[in-house]
C-alpha cells in the first residue's frame, strides 16, 4: 500500500521502466569503450559495484588520455561527490534512522533523483528507490552486452550511441525546469561548471555546480 505522501516501490519500478532503453544503450557504449582500457572483467565489475554512469565515463576519459589508475579513481570520486548534496536534499524524505536512510540512499542516481523530486523540495521515496531497480538491471546488462559486443561495435558514434549521454542528461534537466527557482539554480550551476571545465580536474566542475545549485534552491 502507498502511504499518503509516498508511492509504493512497485509504482517506482513501473515509473523507471521507460528509462531502461536509454540506460541500456548508454551502458553498451560504456562496455564497448571500457574493454580495451580496463579489460572485460574490470568493466563489468565496475558497473555492478559503482553503478554511476557519469563517474564511470569520467574514469574512461582519464584512462583514454593516458592517465594512470590513481588519476582515474580521483576523477571518478570527484564526479560521484555530487551525490552528497543530492543525498542531503533527499534524506529527509527517507524512512528510518540514520543507517537505514544511508542504506536507502545507495539507490540514488541522477534520473531517480530527478523523477522523485517534488515542487515543494521533498522527494517521493517509492519513486526514488523503485525507479533505480530497472535502471540497475539495464545498466549492468548493457555493460555486459557492450563488453561482449566489442568486436562488433568498435565505433559507437556510427550508431549514435555517443550522443545518448548528453541527450539523457538534457532530458533530465528539461524535466526539472518547472519553476523560477529551478531555472535559476540550473543557470547558476551551469555557469559555474562552464567556468571550471577548462582547468579543473574531471568531476570537480559537476561537484561545484551541484553544491551551488542546491544552495540556490535552499535559499530561494
Amino acid at each position: 500500500m502507498a502511504t499518503k505522501d509516498h508511492s509504493t516501490i512497485r509504482a517506482g519500478i513501473r515509473a523507471g521502466l521507460p528509462l531502461c532503453v536509454p540506460v541500456f544503450a548508454l551502458a553498451v557504449t560504456f562496455g564497448v569503450l571500457a574493454r580495451p582500457l580496463m579489460g572485460p572483467a574490470a568493466a563489468i565489475v565496475m558497473s555492478f559495484v559503482v553503478y554511476a554512469g557519469a563517474a564511470q565515463f569520467a574514469v574512461l576519459s582519464v584512462l583514454a588520455a593516458g592517465g594512470g589508475a590513481a588519476a582515474a579513481i580521483v576523477a571518478g570520486v570527484l564526479m560521484n561527490l555530487r551525490f552528497l548534496p543530492m543525498g542531503l536534499a533527499a534524506a529527509p524524505s527517507l524512512r528510518g534512522r540514520k543507517f537505514a536512510r544511508a542504506a536507502q540512499g545507495q539507490a540514488l542516481v541522477d534520473a531517480s533523483w530527478a523523477m522523485a523530486s517534488r515542487r515543494d523540495g521533498t522527494f517521493d521515496r517509492g519513486i526514488l528507490l523503485g525507479s533505480s531497480v530497472p535502471q540497475y538491471v539495464a545498466w549492468t546488462t548493457g555493460t555486459v552486452t557492450g563488453v561482449l559486443a566489442r568486436g562488433l561495435v568498435t565505433h559507437p558514434e556510427r550508431f549514435g550511441l555517443d550522443a545518448i549521454f548528453p541527450a539523457f542528461y538534457l532530458a533530465l534537466l528539461v524535466g526539472e525546469l518547472r519553476n523560477r527557482r529551478a531555472r535559476g539554480a540550473a543557470l547558476l550551476g551551469g555557469l559555474i561548471a562552464l567556468a571550471l571545465m577548462p582547468w579543473a580536474p574531471s568531476g570537480l566542475p559537476v561537484l561545484a555546480a551541484s553544491v551551488a545549485a542546491l544552495t540556490a534552491l535552499r535559499r530561494a
